[in-house]
């Protein structure tokens, strides 16, 4: 069962989030170990994101389907 913090996760803002630290990242030198949790939160985002993105294909498809059941009647 998910936690409550997991339920809350805004699509959103995580995805801007994870664009700041990509854009940090790209526009200087990288220091290994300043860096090192700045790149672990930026994987944890990722998947956060890639998870969320599911749920969120995962409920399109299921107001599709239903939608399409109801033209069918």
């Amino acid at each position: 069962m998910a936690s409550s913090k997991e339920k809350k996760f805004n699509f959103t803002a995580g995805y801007q989030e994870l664009e700041k630290l990509v854009a940090d990242f790209e526009s200087r030198e990288l220091d290994l170990e300043r860096d090192l949790p700045q790149f672990e939160r930026g994987l944890e985002l990722a998947q956060k994101l890639q998870k969320r993105l599911k749920e969120i294909e995962n409920k399109v498809t299921e107001i599709d389907n239903k939608f399409a059941g109801d033209n069918e009647k």
